[in-house]
């Protein structure tokens, strides 16, 4: 993600960088305590021995902090390819599930109501959260469909939405978990209208010591 700090330019000395963790491990911690909702900008600065306009010289809104701190808890996000299409679509899904399972829960929906008015926080949001693992799981199809798995005139945007879709859903609202089996059951049904030829993709996982933890829901299936 580019730096979405919102630091203003400034003249004089340089900004101090241990401020800036002191602040973002400040943010990370009281959002695991209190959750967004309750997150305030006095309460960030007064944890990390700093003041409410040292914050604001850095990022100019509570969103950008936030949205600082969770791109810092994510980290990076790697594409999966182990040659098995059915594991690597499962992991894919994974991706989406490990990186919001990092996040506490109920927080993503009022994030996102917050900055859903504000075009540049809402690109802030969705660069932060929903580019690093969709940019991931695009290229791990891509190489699929360079394998000859999956049909040469696959859109891939169409594709990673779908994948992701399921994950988006129950995060944002929270109705239902998602199992290994839930994600199975999604990667089946997604291949069998994308693959061109998805028994065969199955015969070529059930052929594999696939070191993917989805292997052994794949045989369940067979």
């Amino acid at each position: 993600m580019a730096d979405r700090s919102g630091a203003r330019a400034r003249t004089g000395r340089p900004r101090d960088t241990h401020i800036d963790a002191a602040i973002l491990d400040s943010t990370t911690a009281l959002l695991g305590e209190v959750g967004y909702k309750h997150l305030t900008m006095g309460e960030v600065a007064a944890r990390a021995g700093t003041t409410k306009p040292a914050l604001y010289r850095r990022w100019s809104s509570q969103q950008e902090l936030v949205l600082a701190a969770l791109a810092r808890q994510l980290g990076g996000i790697e594409p999966v390819d182990t040659e098995c299409t059915l594991c690597d679509l499962h992991e894919s899904i994974s991706l989406f599930v490990d990186a919001f399972q990092r996040l506490r829960p109920n927080l993503l929906a009022p994030l996102l109501a917050d900055c859903a008015g504000h075009d540049d926080l809402r690109d802030a949001f969705m660069a932060t959260l929903f580019e690093p693992p969709r940019q991931a799981v695009r290229q791990t199809l891509r190489a699929a469909v360079a394998r000859g798995d999956l049909r040469p005139d696959l859109s891939l945007d169409l594709a990673v939405d779908l994948l992701a879709s399921l994950v988006h859903y129950r995060t944002l609202f929270g109705h239902a978990p998602l199992t290994g089996t839930d994600i199975e059951d999604a990667v089946e049904t997604l291949l069998r209208g994308i693959a061109v030829d998805y028994d065969a993709l199955l015969a070529q996982s059930l052929g594999q010591a696939s070191p993917s933890s989805a292997h052994g829901l794949h045989e369940a299936h067979a």
